[in-house]
């Protein structure tokens, strides 16, 4: 408790990092203050059904991931996901087309090219969603809106232009404030944004699940599901950090054992390179159907691939996302981890791998590891993501199930990691004891050294 005491000092005597942590509250803070401002026009007295649509399904994990705003027809509803899908094309054009690929090798000005055509492009898609959340909202709750109860008041067109422009607004705003989190703060603003939102959701989960098994009397089963999540939590951190050690007969196949002034070089290798970004992505595909199903009310009350992908304990949802991450794990570690660079830096320092010629072959070896270690990381990503369906079968509740294992809890851990390794790196940087004495914090961007 003390060391703790001493850590919370230290960090308020560094200037810089005392004024990044405040502004990236202070983001956090106007972020949840808008998520429950109503658009203008909405009644939120008499918005009960909309809550109940958004209390399971995929269109739970979608209000989940906007804080809630989604069901509170909050000018933050669309909330980032916008955002993410349109960096998930920009991505993808980086491989298909060569002027997106030809930005990416352009350093920061590439980069800030690739930014600006994201931002259009979320504009771009939130102008094709605002009409459907808004087609939903009128579907759902109608008396809830005055162009419906009071057309005398406000006109059906008013009301229409001024919510579709206020939703969009509210996106690019969530995402301006993202990239400000990003600039001034600390950690990732973008998935701070999504992380908040979600913890803003445990409360609500944990006291609905404490209702229920306390009128059914089950509060041992209680206490057991909150022990099996802490285990859980504790295997979700594992694999978000990556592995430490890899098996010594393992490790002498593909890293030479060369030492430069008593110090042995290792090639940065991990189980799980993408880290959580693999989950957030293939969740942005899922929420497709959803998002095309606001222009169709009805569609869920009939059978049908829309009634499939809203269902989360489905067969066919819980394939087609474990495969999606299983994919985009691939994808994203194939970005993030470059073995050209790495095989040129190993010949440049005079490294090896015994019995491979540096260059062209080195490559083409370490590729093909970082291939099959990858694939052990995909699946226990996957096998983590559909956990709350598994969950659900089994007498959770959907809010509390969302927190079994899944993208909620994958992102949670992520950027709790990712943030306090920055806040160790700023205490370290100025000779300051880490978070941990027994050991650095490692985020997902900390590489995992592979041990002889």
């Amino acid at each position: 408790m003390k060391n703790l005491i001493n850590t919370i000092r230290n960090i308020f005597k560094i200037e810089d990092l005392r004024f990044r942590i405040l502004a990236t509250l202070g983001f956090l803070v106007i972020y949840r203050l808008g998520s429950h401002i109503v658009l203008p026009g909405v009644d939120p007295e008499k918005l009960g059904q909309l809550h109940r649509q958004t209390s399971e399904g995929i269109l739970g994990l979608l209000d989940m991931f906007a804080g809630g705003a989604f069901s509170n027809a909050s000018i933050f509803a669309l909330g980032i996901m916008p955002y993410i899908s349109a960096s998930i094309v920009v991505q993808l054009l980086g491989i298909a087309i060569p002027y997106f690929q030809k930005l990416q090798k352009e350093g920061e000005s590439g980069r800030k090219k690739i930014n600006q055509f994201t931002r259009y492009l979320t504009v771009l898609i939130c102008a094709g969603q605002a009409p459907g959340y808004i087609v939903n909202l009128r579907a759902q709750v109608p008396n809830a809106i005055i162009s419906v109860t009071n057309p005398e008041l406000v006109s059906p067109f008013t009301f229409w232009f001024t919510s579709i422009v206020i939703l969009i607004a509210g996106t690019i705003f969530v995402m301006w404030l993202g990239e400000r989190i990003t600039e001034k703060g600390i950690g990732n603003g973008i998935s701070l944004i999504i992380m908040v939102g979600i913890i803003a959701r445990l409360p609500h989960a944990l006291r609905d699940e404490f209702l229920s098994r306390l009128d059914s009397g089950g509060m041992v089963v209680f206490l057991v599901e909150i022990l099996l999540l802490g285990a859980i939590i504790a295997g979700v951190i594992m694999m978000v950090q990556g592995t430490r050690r890899i098996p010594v007969q393992f490790a002498k196949k593909i890293i030479g054992n060369k030492q430069y002034g008593g110090v042995r070089q290792y090639v940065p290798l991990k189980v799980n390179a993408a880290g959580v970004m693999p989950i957030i992505f293939a969740q942005a595909i899922m929420f497709i159907p959803a998002t095309i199903a606001q222009f169709f009310p009805d569609a869920y009350a009939s059978q049908g691939i829309i009634t499939t992908f809203g269902n989360i304990t489905s067969f066919g949802y819980n394939f087609t996302f474990a495969f999606l991450i299983i994919i985009f794990t691939y994808f994203y570690t194939a970005i993030s981890v470059n073995p050209t660079q790495m095989a040129e830096d190993m010949k440049r320092n005079g490294g090896y791998i015994p019995g491979v010629k540096p260059g062209r072959k080195t490559h083409d070896f370490i590729d093909n590891v970082i291939s099959r270690i990858t694939l052990p990381g995909s699946f226990f990503l996957a096998a983590i993501a559909i956990l709350p369906a598994f969950a659900i079968m089994a007498g959770v509740t959907n809010n509390f199930a969302r927190f079994y294992g899944g993208t909620s809890l994958l992102i949670l851990v992520g950027v709790v990691l990712d943030t306090l390794q920055q806040i160790e790196s700023h205490l370290l940087m100025r000779h300051y004891d880490g978070l941990l004495k027994s050991g650095r914090i490692k985020g997902r961007s900390t590489p995992a050294a592979v041990a002889s």
